[in-house]
Formats: structure tokens, sequence, C-alpha cells
């Protein structure tokens, strides 16, 4: 587990899926319940895999558009 993804989980809120995950990850259990609902983890490396996907979602989500200046002219297109 990259201790960048566990430390963003655990600064997220309280409640949250990436709290939640974080949560169960470092009580070393492989059973979550979010919204009602129960997953079963295989093992600590899938619960840490799947957290691993959550925070790349939610990074991409969040980065900001690049910015790409193009210029064109006319001259010695004839």
């Amino acid at each position: 587990m990259d201790p960048t993804v566990l430390a963003w989980a655990l600064a997220q809120p309280p409640g949250t899926r990436a709290a939640v995950l974080a949560a169960a990850f470092t009580g070393g259990t492989t059973r979550v319940t979010f919204d009602g609902r129960t997953v079963e983890y295989r093992s600590l490396d899938e619960l840490g895999r799947a957290l691993s996907v959550l925070h790349a979602a939610e990074n991409t989500a969040a980065r900001r558009p690049s910015v790409t200046f193009a210029s064109f002219s006319r001259e010695g297109s004839r």
C-alpha cells in the first residue's frame, strides 16, 4: 500500500468511502460496510488496491484540464 494513498484516505471526512476503507485497512479487517452494502475483500492487499483505485479516480476528477496555445497563420499556405 502506497503511504500517500493511505494518508489521503485517512484525511478524508469520517463516513466517506475512502475513510471507511482506510479504517478497515489499518484495523486489519477485510469486511467493509458503506451505504448499506457490505463487501468482503479476499485480502488486505485487495482492499489496498481498491483504495488505490478510489484515490486515482478522485484525484483525476480534481485535476484541472491542461491548456494549450495554438497559433495559425495564412502566410506560406498559398
